[in-house]
């Protein structure tokens, strides 16, 4: 098995956030898929949804406060 064929956290960061955007060739994610591990996954989309949330307060205070 090659570096680039190993599971790396980096690899699942990279795949949440494609998945949050929504535009991914399906080839693209096919192969991330076949090489990313569950548990980074899970823990990658995690982070990411605690990140979107909370960019979402944080909008939404400089929006109450009058930008």
């Amino acid at each position: 098995m090659s570096a680039a064929d190993k599971p790396s956290f980096g690899r699942s960061l990279r795949m949440v956030a494609w998945g949050f955007l929504g535009v991914r060739k399906r080839s693209g994610y096919q192969q991330d898929l076949a090489r990313v591990n569950p548990l980074h996954l899970v823990l990658a989309a995690l982070i990411g949804a605690v990140l979107f949330v909370l960019l979402l307060f944080g909008f939404a205070n400089w929006a109450a406060s009058g930008g």
